[in-house]
């Protein structure tokens, strides 16, 4: 195996991390920064109040990407499984 071939797959699964995280904590931060501009515009200091809304939006977002994660996740993994020759001989 060569030091080449080990960085591409390091940088691959580094960006497969990268996307498939900030599919779930975009939508999160988003909805955070508008509870919180809500609240400072009312100012109403309430915890509990910025956690549901960015809850059901997490859930709601790995309810509609889900099968697009897991899409990715199958094709990284056969994709790594294909090259387990290259990297072996």
């Amino acid at each position: 195996m060569t030091p080449e071939t080990f960085v591409d797959i390091l940088r691959e699964a580094l960006w497969l991390i990268i996307v498939l995280v900030s599919i779930m904590v975009v939508p999160s931060l988003i909805v955070g920064l508008i509870v919180a501009i809500f609240q400072a515009a009312t100012s109403i200091n309430e915890q509990t109040l910025s956690f549901l809304p960015r809850l059901i939006v997490t859930l709601l977002a790995l309810m509609v990407a889900g099968h697009w994660i897991t899409a990715m996740l199958m094709d990284h993994f056969y994709n790594l499984v294909e090259r387990i020759p290259s990297i072996i001989g």
